[in-house]
């Protein structure tokens, strides 16, 4: 099968990737897609890789982003570049936006205001893609994407497939999807619900990071990444975090949306900058402990840091949730808490049981090396595409 995957980016990912390599941005698009895929950012090429690793052809798109999307117009679709957009400047979703503008995860919502003219001119350059990679089988990893653009490219492929992995998604009409999988349980039972066909597929962790980790050095004792915004659904994260700061003195804190927070946050104190991508996995790499919160995204354990910081090794103190034994067994494979007091608890203990906590972590790694990896998502996303094309008409 032919695989396009269509993704977008963070905000913030978005400035520090252009500003950590200067000119990135008016270098040819191969080369902006090597950056972007060395980053290790979130799923990175991890769909498209692992399902060539399957014998699929598979192509990755990131659709918000400007400079990349105006460098593959210009190789490939030149007629779509006069002065249909500025190409020269950050484009809207580039601009400095925190909390709810950003609804907490999604970058600038330039697929929100189909009047702008830069909206308008990236999704003709993302209907140029999916005609000349001619998938049988788009992935949109943005379920906020127009679904009236979907609806005009869906006789250009054989299948649409949406998935999203958070939160409820916008009371709207999905029905251009021919699958819809989610790692978060209510995704897929509300889809079930409107008549569309649905399947859970949870997040992953790619093997081959490790070999740019290098060994553990356990440089330090405690850490926390993830977003800081201090509204919505990162609100009572905010306030676990802060409670951590002022019983634990070794914690470092890492993240973005710092500045949405009150100058008396204890989160500044502990605060150690931004970390994206393999920055961040090094973070967790060389943690003895790193804390996970998923924030107000109830009830279910599933975010990226249960199997990023199981998988390069590091001992996961998380937070409990019912269906968690799914994938990990508390206690023996990761660590869970219930309440920011009992959080430190669990901190002070494997802090000075350095044998248990290092066989724990052992375990957890062990578990998702062996089930959490993306080779074997890939493995089911192509099935149920399989499964999913023997019921849409050829």
């Amino acid at each position: 099968m032919r695989f396009l995957v269509v993704s977008t980016d963070l905000v913030p990912f978005l400035r520090w990737l252009y500003a950590v390599h200067p000119g990135l941005a008016r270098r040819p698009y191969d080369e902006q897609m090597r950056a972007r895929v060395d980053s290790l950012y979130f799923r990175a090429d991890f769909y498209s890789s692992n399902l060539r690793r399957l014998g699929h052809e598979a192509w990755d798109v990131f659709a918000d982003n400007l400079f990349m999307q105006a460098a593959w117009a210009r190789e490939y679709a030149p007629r779509l570049l006069p002065s249909q957009a500025d190409t020269s400047t950050p484009a809207p979703h580039l601009a400095e936006r925190h909390g709810p503008a950003d609804h907490g995860f999604y970058p600038g919502q330039w697929h929100l205001d189909p009047c702008h003219p830069t909206s308008r001119w990236l999704y003709a350059v993302l209907a140029a893609q999916i005609r000349h990679y001619a998938p049988d089988v788009l992935v949109n990893q943005d379920m906020y994407l127009s679904t009236r653009f979907l609806r005009e490219m869906r006789p250009l492929v054989r299948l649409l497939i949406g998935q999203h992995w958070s939160r409820q998604l916008p009371d709207e009409d999905y029905s251009c999807y021919d699958l819809v999988v989610s790692s978060f349980p209510p995704t897929v039972a509300g889809m079930r619900q409107r008549g569309i066909p649905a399947a859970q597929l949870r997040l992953g962790f790619e093997p081959r990071v490790l070999t740019a980790m290098g060994p553990a050095e356990h440089r330090y004792a405690v850490t926390f990444v993830g977003g800081l915004y201090g509204e919505g659904i990162h609100r009572g994260r905010v306030t676990f975090i802060e409670e951590l700061c002022r019983a634990v003195p070794e914690l470092r804190v890492w993240g973005y949306g710092i500045r949405s927070l009150p100058p008396d946050s204890p989160i500044h104190a502990h605060y150690s900058g931004h970390a994206w991508g393999s920055a961040m996995l090094r973070i967790l790499r060389h943690s003895r402990l790193t804390i996970n919160h998923h924030g107000s995204v109830l009830p279910h354990a599933n975010n990226m840091r249960l199997f990023e910081a199981t998988g390069v090794g590091s001992l996961l103190i998380t937070d409990h949730k019912d269906d968690l034994s799914e994938m990990f067994a508390p206690g023996r494979e990761v660590v869970t808490y219930r309440t920011a007091d009992d959080c430190v608890e669990r901190i002070r203990h494997y802090l000075a049981h350095e044998r248990e906590r290092a066989e724990i972590a052992r375990r957890g790694q062990q578990r998702t090396l062996a089930e959490h990896t993306y080779l074997r998502r890939m493995e089911e996303l192509a099935d149920l595409a399989r499964r999913s094309l023997r019921r849409v008409p050829a």
